[in-house]
């Protein structure tokens, strides 16, 4: 039986915390140079795409700028425009509310995207929260969690209408519009649909219309079964297992042996979680200034503040009060069993799943999560910017294209095809697509 072949995407890493800003390898976040010393390394190790998260709103924690955001970022669809031109093969795929965009002008922009680069464009559906967003947009506040998926769901039906050409006529709660599209025929169909979701509608939604689903499994066993769930929901939806792909979110990094590697993975974690951010990262749980308390002493014995608004503003997964104390409970749980600082259990918990280790041990475990249905591939994240794929591609790609389960040559014109992807489905093409959180 011919072994799964492996799929990777690439993610240009900012707006989080594991980016190492202060590494003398780090440059810039915003010139074009490194959007194309990234696209160029990655196109050259043959990845399926380059994935750009993005934000609408510079984050602020206490009325200041979170220094881990990027500021003067450039606007998602325009990266992806330049770097079509720049490269021949490589998938594009850009994160874009469909709660501050509207349907006709976003389909035109990734149509254009998706003729322009010859079939290479991919659309990470995803709606914003908050008001702190929204004063940036001429709605000025916020839909409720309800609305915004149900809005989601509207715009992709109405973005796939405009994407088949000819008239369009959509009546629903969130749009009243009808025209005719003067689209040509896209390379492939539609672009290429990403969704992120862990909730049972999350997976219910990817299930019956996305091409791509990230998931977040620290675990081959968690994989297996996250996988397992999502792929055995697409029979009734008329879609065969391979109609959609489950790519967990992944980091690595690679030394000369084992121990060098996790020496490795140890400083970069220090310089990811500073005894500054440690403390700025408690806050946003404790909903309180925290900046007293000692980043390797104890956690606060007092509880978080549940009377006010939110301290951080502009972060998608700000947590409502049940969670906020919940996850105190845990994290003290946590830190009193295992004996962890402030900083130690911020690192601790915010630890992504990590690929550590030589080439060949790291190209080993990539293979065998794909073998093992833990996951059809991975969207990797570097931890700097605009090299921190340069060793990837020269010592791992070329051992997993030795063990014949990746490419040497991409095999489509398109993202779809080479993903392994058909067009879209007919139940996709008529119904739509919510980013379920």
């Amino acid at each position: 039986m011919a072994k799964k072949q492996v799929i990777l995407g690439a993610q240009f890493p900012g707006v989080n915390n594991f980016t190492v800003w202060s590494d003398p390898a780090a440059g810039s976040q915003i010139e074009f140079s490194s959007f194309r010393h990234f696209a160029k390394t990655v196109e050259r190790g043959k990845f399926d795409f380059i994935f750009l998260a993005e934000g609408l709103r510079i984050r602020e924690q206490k009325g200041r700028f979170h220094e881990l955001d990027v500021a003067g970022r450039p606007n998602t669809l325009s990266i992806l425009t330049a770097l079509a031109s720049i490269t021949e093969h490589v998938g594009l795929i850009g994160t874009l509310t469909t709660t501050f965009n509207e349907p006709y002008p976003l389909a035109r922009q990734l149509a254009t995207l998706d003729l322009l680069s010859g079939g290479r464009a991919g659309w990470n559906v995803v709606t914003s929260p908050g008001a702190f967003t929204g004063a940036n947009f001429r709605r000025g506040d916020h839909l409720p969690h309800g609305e915004r998926y149900e809005r989601a769901r509207e715009f992709i039906e109405a973005a796939r209408a405009i994407w088949r050409g000819g008239a369009f006529s959509i009546h629903s709660k969130h749009f009243d519009i009808a025209g005719r599209s003067q689209l040509a025929p896209l390379p492939q169909g539609t672009p290429v649909i990403a969704q992120a979701g862990d909730s049972n509608e999350g997976r219910e939604l990817a299930a019956s219309h996305a091409d791509l689903i990230y998931s977040r499994h620290g675990s081959i066993e968690a994989g297996q079964a996250f996988y397992a769930d999502v792929k055995k929901r697409l029979a009734k939806y008329g879609r065969s297992p391979d109609a959609l792909k489950i790519l967990p979110g992944a980091h690595f990094v690679i030394g000369d042996t084992k121990d060098d590697a996790e020496e490795k993975l140890n400083a970069i974690r220090l310089q990811q979680v500073s005894p500054k951010n440690s403390i700025v990262f408690l806050e946003q749980v404790w909903n309180r200034d925290l900046s007293n308390y000692d980043p390797d002493g104890p956690l606060p014995e007092i509880e978080p503040d549940v009377s006010g608004s939110s301290l951080a503003q502009g972060r998608a997964n700000n947590q409502d009060i049940k969670s906020r104390l919940e996850t105190a409970r845990l994290w003290r749980e946590i830190a009193d069993r295992d004996q962890l600082s402030i900083r130690q259990l911020a690192i601790r918990v915010t630890a992504r799943q990590h690929f550590v280790g030589t080439p060949e041990s790291i190209a080993d475990e990539i293979d065998r999560h794909v073998q093992a249905d833990a996951a059809d591939g991975f969207v990797f994240a570097p931890h700097l910017t605009p090299g921190g794929f340069d060793e990837f591609v020269e010592k791992v790609v070329p051992l997993l294209q030795e063990r014949g389960v990746y490419r040497t040559e991409y095999r489509g014109e398109t993202l779809r095809s080479n993903l392994g992807l058909g067009g879209p489905s007919s139940e996709a093409v008529s119904s739509g697509l919510a980013a379920v959180g």
